[in-house]
């Protein structure tokens, strides 16, 4: 429980630790030690408060795009039982390893990922885990792969508010995360989920990206709503929010996902959320 782990729980008696002046210094006892041959600037959390929004493909662009602008950027697949990071880049496993630890593997594009999928020896075997497990797997991660010099590595977690968002939080030095919604009526709730969650583990938290935010006429350019109207504006500005990219639907990036090329996607809409990310290297 919570207040067992709080440094001042032997007078208190909150059955939680939301809102306690005390909040967040519990959470240094559960960090996690960089492996000694990596040195990774920035930690960015990609999450969601629901699954089907496209946080890999959000993920995944962004690093991208941060890499094209000269950044060295790595992915750590965080979302164990449904990664999908090394499958858009035509990855493989066995990730190699060595008396210093585990390396991870290389996109076309030089993204370093990290991955359940490039450990085990069949890719369409599923983890049947409980949490302690997936939680611990995050945590070697971040202690046992050599990411080597990095300026900002991506987590790619799994959706909602459970264990592996919550030992990303609490083990990784997290510089802020990047919440990803889409345009449907329960976007408010999806965004106040992970809201309400980085708020509570003292998290900054960057911007919004909006999902699925249209379909562009291929033949007009005219832009097509297919899930209903975007409502992120509204709910960015109720929160204080950054809204850090509106994405449409674009039938070449999921082709490039399945043909494992997403390292020659280009996602421009992404742009205020790379600005978001940068102002992190200015304030380090």
């Amino acid at each position: 429980m919570a207040e067992k782990e709080c440094s001042s729980s032997s007078s208190c008696s909150k059955e939680s630790c939301e809102g306690c002046p005390s909040a967040g210094k519990e959470q240094k006892g559960f960090a996690v030690d960089m492996n000694v041959y990596s040195d990774v600037k920035h930690v960015i959390g990609i999450v969601s408060g629901k699954g089907g929004v496209g946080k890999s493909m959000v993920t995944a662009s962004l690093a991208n795009l941060l890499a094209s602008k000269g950044y060295r950027v790595g992915i750590m697949d965080a979302d164990i039982t449904g990664p999908s990071i090394p499958r858009m880049y035509g990855l493989k496993g066995p990730a190699q390893a060595d008396e210093n630890g585990i390396l991870p593997v290389l996109t076309d594009n030089d993204i370093k990922v990290m991955s359940i999928n490039l450990l085990m020896p069949d890719p369409e075997a599923p983890v049947v885990w409980r949490g302690p497990i997936l939680a611990n797997m995050v945590k070697q991660f971040w202690s046992d792969v050599i990411w080597g010099e990095l300026d900002y590595l991506l987590v790619d977690m799994p959706p909602g508010t459970g264990d592996v968002p919550l030992t990303v939080f609490q083990s990784l030095p997290v510089d802020g995360i990047l919440i990803v919604t889409s345009p449907q009526e329960l976007v408010q709730m999806i965004v106040k989920k992970a809201y309400n969650m980085a708020k509570m583990m003292n998290i900054p938290i960057l911007g919004v990206v909006e999902n699925y935010s249209c379909l562009k006429c291929p033949d007009c350019g005219k832009e097509i709503p297919i899930f209903g109207k975007s409502k992120v504006d509204a709910a960015a500005k109720e929160l204080g929010l950054l809204v850090a990219g509106k994405l449409p639907l674009d039938p070449k990036l999921t082709e490039l996902s399945d043909a494992g090329e997403f390292a020659k996607a280009v996602n421009p809409h992404l742009e205020p959320a790379a600005a978001a990310v940068a102002v992190l290297d200015v304030k380090h």
